[in-house]
């Protein structure tokens, strides 16, 4: 019987491929002990090694950390205006 198709999170999935990253560890045994397909290991890894260059691309913030887009600290006077 099949097992149903899961859902990793991208905290796992790092955890995973940095494990592979390191090379402590044949692929075979971290599928097992993740229980994960060694394949999808691999392919975490190479995505993570293509993406590990936006870390330091020309010293831009990330795109989720641009001042825009952050949240501002709410206030005790905010809280009180919206009770």
């Amino acid at each position: 019987m099949r097992r149903p198709r899961r859902n990793h999170s991208a905290a796992f999935k790092a955890k995973v491929a940095l494990d592979a990253i390191r090379g402590e560890q044949p692929l075979a045994e971290l599928a097992t002990r993740y229980d994960v397909h060694a394949t999808q290991i691999a392919q975490w890894k190479a995505d993570l090694l293509k993406g590990a260059e936006a870390v330091f691309d020309s010293g831009k913030p990330p795109p989720d950390t641009a001042p825009e887009t952050r949240l501002k600290p709410r206030t005790c006077h905010d809280v009180v205006r919206t009770l």
